[in-house]
């Protein structure tokens, strides 16, 4: 299909925009692998005609369970092109999220990596047996089982014809995505992202990030993180380069990568600062070229921002604030981050915000609200969930349009700057990921020798907030701290295991039987 070099209106319209462009460009780096626009296009185009081959449709969810690779982005852009939706799931997912996640998407399609065979397996034995897997590795000899290599190798002219013809079908409204996030239910729900809201955001993003083909990111977060996908979606639209990690598991590493490379964007987490800034060789770096670094998921604690800005005064740092639900809501710009460090800022533009009470009345500078959000980046609501969607996705004063109110309680200052005081309910932010205590509480209940369990967040210098659980064991069964944790890190993604686990003889209740996570809040603010 020929590109719109002017205004793409579709997320692969960039990404074929500038193949046409810069088809020698360096577009992505990943350990020793580097790959231009025009190779990342030409494999992305094989896979999208494959998949199309084993039947994808338009409209079709393909679960994308994959560890930060080549594979995973040549996947995301592949399933694009072939009309279908990408679901790129936590690497670190375990069998019985990932049979719900199956059943709810409603995914035939699964790419993911031979290592993940006994997780994928122990999902698909459930009740989904009929789903065709894509293997990243060796490949299992079955019917439906398929490898990742052959099928972006195989020439298939016809094929493209197809594909073509299905690429101009596409429009800006169709589902792009479905990225699953923690819900306070205790199940995972996943939030409908269409073409056009994904390009609204992250236009806006690169819009006071001041990105161009120039920079260069250096992104070590998950790409199941809607922080970390956005990375690259953002760096394909203004025809950047990105350097892609698997973690940030070695800081020196990425360190050397930054200098040597001469990254100028650094999307980090207050966690990833943390570790910078007890680091002593920071200091033997200068990272002259980087440009900028962005923060999501908690505020940075101002001694770490004070720090960073004695090593490094040339790089500026917005603190940013966002949802799943509508992706990023508002930044700080980097003038005011001395002068409001406990801002999150104001609406990012093209986006409205507004606090109100609870009868739905604007509130005052300096009083406490529920934040709303107006703005093509605000999502289409909960797959799956009508009940859930019409609760959060409200109809606004303007007939026909969506509003987010998003739970958070937040203040806004004379100047119209936000601050953010906590949530309406339970839900936990730890490392930039949103955790579901109750999804937590489920899984801590099967064990044998748990009677009950209560699990809230508390205030953690470093990850922002922790998860604490609290257990009432069962009579005459032995478990200690030890065994609760090796079965939470044999259950649970790492970030939603405990930090603390507390016996305790019972929880305290409300009036109608209820747990008191109030109570629990208040003993443990007492305790620190």
């Amino acid at each position: 299909m020929e590109a719109n070099i002017f205004q793409p209106r579709l997320l692969h319209g960039f990404l074929l925009n500038n193949a046409e462009k810069y088809p020698n460009k360096e577009a992505l780096i990943f350990n020793n692998q580097r790959l231009t626009y025009s190779e990342i296009n030409n494999r992305s185009t094989q896979l999208a005609n494959s998949l199309m081959e084993l039947g994808l449709n338009r409209h079709d969810r393909v679960i994308i369970f994959l560890d930060n690779s080549v594979e995973t982005i040549i996947s995301i852009w592949g399933v694009l092109k072939a009309g279908g939706a990408f679901v790129v799931l936590n690497p670190l997912m375990k069998s019985g999220k990932l049979d719900y996640i199956l059943k709810d998407s409603g995914a035939k399609i699964i790419i993911t990596h031979s290592r993940k065979y006994d997780v994928v397996l122990e999902a698909i034995n459930f009740h989904n047996k009929d789903k065709k897997i894509i293997w990243v590795g060796a490949v299992i000899d079955d019917i439906n089982n398929f490898s990742f290599n052959e099928l972006i190798e195989c020439q298939q002219v016809s094929a493209t014809k197809k594909l073509n013809s299905q690429m101009e079908r596409i429009i800006d409204y169709d589902l792009a995505t479905l990225i699953y996030t923690s819900g306070s239910t205790g199940e995972p729900k996943g939030v409908i992202s269409s073409h056009i809201n994904m390009i609204s955001a992250a236009r806006s993003i690169i819009e006071y990030l001041e990105n161009t083909p120039e920079d260069i990111i250096l992104n070590v977060l998950p790409l199941s993180f809607d922080y970390g996908l956005y990375q690259m979606i953002m760096s394909v639209m203004f025809g950047g380069k990105l350097i892609l990690e698997t973690s940030f598991m070695f800081p020196l590493k990425i360190l050397q990568t930054i200098e040597e490379e001469k990254v100028s964007g650094f999307p980090i987490v207050p966690t990833i600062v943390a570790l910078l800034l007890k680091m002593k060789e920071l200091e033997k770096y200068k990272l002259n070229s980087l440009r900028y670094i962005t923060n999501t998921g908690a505020a940075f604690p101002i001694p770490h921002i004070q720090k960073f800005n004695q090593f490094f005064p040339h790089v500026k740092i917005f603190s940013m604030y966002g949802l799943t639900e509508c992706k990023r809501i508002s930044y700080l710009p980097s003038d005011q981050i001395q002068k409001r460090p406990g801002s999150v800022g104001k609406a990012i533009p093209n986006c409205e915000v507004f606090l109100v009470d609870e009868n739905n009345n604007d509130v005052k500078p300096g009083e406490i609200g529920e934040l709303v959000v107006r703005g093509s980046n605000v999502m289409r609501g909960y797959w799956n969930s009508p009940e859930l969607t019409q609760k959060v996705y409200r109809q606004g004063k303007i007939q026909g349009e969506t509003l987010l109110y998003t739970g958070d309680l937040f203040k806004q200052d004379e100047d119209g700057y936000l601050y953010f005081l906590g949530r309406k309910d339970d839900m936990i932010k730890s490392k930039g990921e949103r955790i579901s205590p109750k999804e937590i509480e489920n899984i801590l209940c099967s064990i044998q020798g748990v009677a009950e369990a209560a699990v809230i967040g508390v205030p953690d210098e470093i990850l922002g907030q922790a998860v604490k659980a609290y257990i009432v064991k069962k009579e005459n069964i032995e478990i200690d701290q030890n065994y609760i944790l090796q079965f939470c890190m044999k259950n649970m993604e790492s970030f939603m295991v405990p930090k603390y686990v507390e016996f305790i003889a019972e929880l305290p209740k409300s009036p109608n039987g209820k747990v008191d996570k109030k109570i629990l809040k208040s003993e443990t603010m007492l305790v620190q």
